[in-house]
């Protein structure tokens, strides 16, 4: 008997021996203050949609779009895709971004090219903006990961402004001088650094969040050929599957890229670039690019499905800045586990879709038409595309509400 027990001990010795190297791949130390990560195999695991937080799912069930040129906010009911209200806001909205504690959802009005900036807040229980806060250049807005600060971007100055979540009063700034266009960002699954894209020179900013300083510059590879953009051309109609045209060798040299997102086990970044017409995959903690995946004409946003398998890429149809109504747009559907296509999207007709969200329940994606003037919702278990209209220019809609124990910001990057 004696002789057992010494055995069965030795077994299990032997078993946490080979048990605790794995262990440790697998977790996840972040900063004092931060979150710990409940599963280190997938960062998305608390935005399921049976992780709606009472106080949040107590809110109203509304999609609230920014609309760029018209300077205001149309808000629609989803249930009946009606809109039900509308109010004005600063000059230039661009999007609207859910709080770290998920209780405002702030409206970034960048007034480009002035010097009258602001935030207008949103009380997602009531629907209604609050007075607006004078912010200069808020492109857009993330939050550090303790919720001690809001980071506002400041596009047109290069720079990371970190400001008090409450009442935005400057706190510190990060100047990212070789990051022109500064403007979508995801961090690390430790949340220790993160990674901007800068659009206008094809490069990202790795930024060192406990430091507080640069880490680097990474210029992204741009493929060999790219997709061919065809005014006019004939576009794919209701019950046609959805192929990316002719191909044309890619002769520009840098990229624009755009939204950045997580892989769920946090080893790589997926980065939407609209000249490369696809998805860079770089791996964050060597910050090197290793692989590209095409996806469509313009891709712009990215979005995860609720169980964190799939990445909603979508493109918006234009290398262009400023392109043309019933482009080639649509979403591609990337599997996480194989990084392959695994199914394509269209706008019947052809569209634009941009920048948004996906629905609490996961049945929805969200997406505003840039240059189309309305709102499409897309079945994420079909692909059908609903449109609502809506104002002028809409961009970063953002849906309510969301899982998630808190947001990092953008349209809801929640973790």
């Amino acid at each position: 008997m004696l002789a057992m027990k010494k055995r069965t001990a030795l077994s299990l010795a032997a078993a946490a021996a080979l048990l605790l190297p794995a262990l440790a791949a697998w977790s996840v130390e972040p900063p004092a203050g931060v979150p710990p990560v409940p599963d280190a195999r997938n960062v998305y695991s608390e935005t399921t949609a049976d992780k709606v937080r009472p106080e949040i799912a107590a809110d109203l069930e509304r999609v609230y779009v920014p609309n760029l040129q018209s300077n205001d906010v149309y808000v629609i009911d989803p249930k009946t895709l009606k809109v039900v209200d509308r109010f004005k806001v600063g000059i230039g909205p661009q999007h609207i971004v859910p709080s770290w504690d998920m209780r405002t959802l702030w409206v970034t009005n960048n007034a480009e090219g002035r010097k009258d900036g602001s935030l207008t807040p949103i009380d997602p229980r009531t629907g209604k903006p609050g007075k607006a806060v004078m912010v200069d250049d808020p492109y857009n807005m993330y939050a550090s990961p303790d919720g001690k600060s809001a980071i506002v971007v400041a596009e047109a100055r290069k720079r990371l402004d970190f400001r008090d979540p409450k009442t935005m009063a400057m706190q510190y700034s990060i100047e990212v001088p070789g990051c022109p266009g500064i403007n979508h960002a995801d961090f690390s699954i430790d949340s220790r650094y993160a990674i901007f894209t800068c659009e206008f020179n094809g490069t990202l900013a790795k930024i060192d969040l406990v430091e507080r300083k640069v880490m680097g510059y990474l210029k992204l590879q741009m493929p060999a050929t790219r997709f061919k953009e065809r005014p006019g051309a004939a576009r794919t109609k209701p019950g046609q599957v959805w192929e990316p045209g002719e191909t044309e060798i890619c002769t520009v040299e840098k990229g624009m890229p755009q939204d950045i997102r997580l892989s769920p086990d946090g080893s790589r970044f997926y980065v939407a670039d609209m000249h490369a017409d696809g998805v860079h995959v770089v791996d964050g903690a060597a910050f090197k690019e290793v692989g590209f995946i095409a996806t469509g004409l313009g891709a712009h946003g990215l979005y995860p499905s609720r169980d964190g398998k799939k990445l909603y890429v979508v493109n918006r149809g234009s290398h262009k800045i400023h392109g043309s109504k019933a482009g080639d747009g649509g979403v591609a559907v990337i599997d996480f586990a194989t990084e392959k296509v695994v199914a394509r999207w269209p706008v019947p007709g052809g569209g634009s879709p941009d920048m948004g969200n996906v629905s609490a329940d996961g049945r929805w994606l969200w997406l505003g038409a840039r240059f189309d003037h309305v709102v499409y919702r897309f079945d994420t278990q079909s692909g059908a595309v609903a449109r609502v209209k809506v104002g002028t220019e809409p961009h970063g809609l953002a849906v309510w509400p969301q899982p998630g124990r808190y947001s990092l910001g953008h349209t809801g990057n929640a973790r």
